[in-house]
C-alpha cells in the first residue's frame, strides 16, 4: 500500500525526479454514520492505509457521529476490531495490524452521539473541531444529505476562513431520477459552493480506471487510433455474481438502471470517450467528461433490454429468482439487468456505438471496458486457410483484476501462412507492487488536498441522469422484463441487441 499511494500522489520535478508525496493537511475527517458498515469496511481500512504510507498530518483527528450511545473508548474498540478484520483478509502479506500505525491512530479517534437533524448535534461538532480544517464525510442514507447540509450551513460549520477549508463528500445514488439530482444540487449549492462539495463514486478509486487517462494521452501509439476511423465498437461490462442480497428494500425501488448507469457506468463511458482535457485540472478533465455525456443520443426503446434474473446455478450452488428472494414483491417490475445501446454525436465518434450492459446474478464478477478496433482488410491473406482474422481488441479490466490485454493475429509456426489469435497482457499485480486497498485510499487523500478531479461535478451528474432518464420516463408500462437464468449472460434479448448490428458480447464467464 505504501508504494501504490505513493506513487500515485508523488510529485515530480522540473528535471523529472520523482520527490516524497506531501502529507495531507491538519484538519478533522468528521464521519456522518461514523458507526455504519461503510464506515468500518471501507472508509477506516483506507484511512488507515493511509497512515501506513504516512500521508496523515499529525494533525488528522477522525470524528464519528451517529445515534447509537457509545462512548469514545467503545467507538475506538469497535473500530480497532474492524481493522483486524480487514487486515486479516489481506493474506499472508500483512497477517496483523500494525501497532504502531493503531498506537497512532488511536487517540485520534472520537465520538460525537447525536441526531443528524438537531441542533445540539452541530454544537458538539463544532466544540469539536473548532476553527480547524474539516472535511465532512456523508456516509448516510441519502434522504440526509439535505438535511445535514443545510443544518451544517445553519451552524456556520460549512464557512471557510482565509486559511482553513470546509468540505463535504457526498456518497451515491446522487438522487433517483433527472429532476431528483437537479433538486439535490440546487438545495446543496444554496449552502455550499460547488468546489467544497466533492460528489463521489468509488469505482473512480480503481486504479485501473485512473489508468484509462493516461493509458490513452500519454502513449503515441493508442491516442491516434482512438477515434471512429479505427474502432468499430465498444462495450462496457459492470456484471456481478451476487442477488439482491440484504438489499430487497432499497433495490425494489432503484434496479439495475438507477444503481450503475448514471454513475458508474457513465464515468466509465465519459473516461473512454472524453477529449483531451488541456491540462490535469479538475475542471478541464470534468469539461470534458460533460461534452462527452452531452453529446449523447436520446434512447430509444429499441436500444435498450432490461432483464430480471430467474433461479439459476451460481458459484455450483442453487439461487432462487429475483422474485422469490426476501422482501421481493412476488410480481416485480424491477430490472435487475440492463443493456443499451449508446451513440456518442461528436466528431471523434459518430457511428461507433456504444454497447453497456450491468447485472446481478450473472456468469461471473467483472468490470471491463472492450475495445474493439476495425478489421483489417481481408483480400491479403484470401488463399489461408482462415475465414477471418482474429478481433483486434483491447480489453481495460476493472475487476476483480486490473489490467490491460490485446488481442491480434500472429502467423502460426511453420512453411504455411496460418494465422493464430495471440494476447498479450498488463497485469497491474505483476509489474507494480500493490498493497491492498480499499479503493477509497486515493479519493479520501484527493479530497484531503483540494484535488477534485475524481469527483463528480454537479453537471457531470446531472448529464449522466440525462442520458437514462428516457428509461426512466417510460415507466411501468415501458417495462418488458426478460428472464434470464441465474449464472448465465443474461437474456438472450441483450444478444439480439447486438445481432441486430452482426456484432457479439464478449463472454463474462
Amino acid at each position: 500500500m505504501e508504494n501504490i499511494i505513493a506513487s500515485a500522489v508523488s510529485q515530480v520535478d522540473d528535471a523529472g525526479r520523482e520527490n516524497a508525496p506531501r502529507r495531507s493537511p491538519p484538519g478533522s475527517f468528521v464521519i456522518f454514520g461514523g458507526g455504519g458498515d461503510l464506515t468500518h469496511r471501507l472508509l477506516l481500512p483506507a484511512i488507515y492505509n493511509l497512515a501506513c504510507a504516512d500521508l496523515l498530518d499529525d494533525g488528522f483527528s477522525v470524528i464519528a457521529v451517529d445515534r447509537a450511545d457509545l462512548t469514545d473508548a467503545q467507538l475506538r474498540q469497535n473500530m480497532h476490531a474492524a481493522l483486524e478484520d480487514f487486515v486479516a483478509r489481506r493474506g499472508a502479506e500483512a497477517v496483523a495490524l500494525r501497532n504502531d500505525v493503531w498506537t497512532w491512530l488511536e487517540p485520534r479517534i472520537s465520538y460525537v452521539r447525536g441526531d443528524f437533524e438537531t441542533e445540539q448535534t452541530y454544537q458538539d461538532i463544532a466544540a469539536a473541531i473548532g476553527e480547524r480544517n474539516c472535511i465532512f464525510y456523508l456516509a448516510v442514507a441519502a434522504r440526509f444529505f439535505g438535511p445535514i447540509v443545510d443544518r451544517l450551513g445553519e451552524a456556520g460549520l460549512v464557512t471557510e476562513g482565509r486559511n482553513t477549508f470546509r468540505r463535504v463528500v457526498v456518497e451515491k445514488p446522487f438522487g433517483h431520477d433527472l429532476p431528483s439530482a437537479i433538486a439535490l444540487n440546487t438545495r446543496l449549492l444554496n449552502t455550499l459552493d460547488e468546489q467544497q462539495i466533492y460528489r463521489i463514486d468509488h469505482y473512480l478509486g480503481k486504479e485501473t480506471v485512473q489508468n484509462i487517462l493516461a493509458l490513452r494521452f500519454s502513449n503515441g501509439f493508442f491516442e491516434p487510433l482512438w477515434n471512429r476511423q479505427n474502432i468499430d465498437h465498444v462495450q462496457i461490462t459492470a456484471a456481478e455474481t451476487v442477488g439482491v442480497e440484504q438489499r430487497a428494500k432499497f433495490y425494489e425501488g432503484t434496479g439495475a438502471v438507477r444503481d450503475m448507469v448514471p454513475n458508474h457506468v457513465m464515468q466509465l463511458l465519459a473516461m473512454t470517450a472524453m477529449e483531451a482535457p488541456i491540462s490535469f485540472d479538475a475542471d478541464a478533465v470534468r469539461n470534458e467528461k460533460t461534452k462527452v455525456l452531452d453529446a449523447i443520443h436520446t434512447l430509444a426503446p429499441g436500444d435498450v433490454v432490461r432483464g430480471q434474473y430467474a433461479a439459476g446455478v451460481v458459484g455450483g450452488k442453487d439461487v432462487p429468482g429475483y422474485r422469490q428472494e426476501p422482501g421481493v414483491d412476488p410480481h416485480s417490475l424491477t430490472e435487475t439487468y440492463a443493456a443499451m445501446k449508446f451513440q456518442i454525436d461528436n466528431w471523434r465518434w459518430a457511428g461507433v456505438p456504444f454497447y453497456v450492459r450491468t447485472g446481478k446474478r450473472l456468469a461471473a464478477r467483472k468490470t471491463e471496458i472492450a475495445i474493439h478496433f476495425k478489421s483489417a482488410p481481408y483480400a491479403l491473406f484470401r488463399d489461408t486457410p482462415v475465414e477471418s482474422l482474429t478481433p483486434n481488441i483491447m480489453v481495460i479490466h476493472i475487476q476483480p483484476t486490473e489490467g490491460v490485454t490485446l488481442q491480434f493475429s500472429a502467423k502460426i509456426p511453420g512453411p504455411a501462412v496460418r494465422l493464430g489469435g495471440v494476447r498479450m497482457k498488463f497485469d497491474y499485480a505483476e509489474w507494480f507492487s500493490e498493497g491492498p486497498s480499499t479503493g477509497y485510499e486515493t479519493l479520501i487523500y484527493d479530497c484531503m488536498i483540494g484535488d477534485a478531479t475524481l469527483f463528480q461535478r454537479a453537471d457531470n451528474i446531472e448529464a449522466g441522469w440525462r442520458a437514462v432518464q428516457p428509461i426512466l420516463d417510460w415507466g411501468q408500462d415501458g417495462r418488458t422484463l426478460a428472464p434470464y437464468a441465474a449464472g448465465s449472460e443474461g437474456p438472450a434479448a441483450a444478444d439480439v441487441l447486438l445481432a441486430r448490428d452482426n456484432r457479439h458480447w464478449l463472454k463474462i464467464g
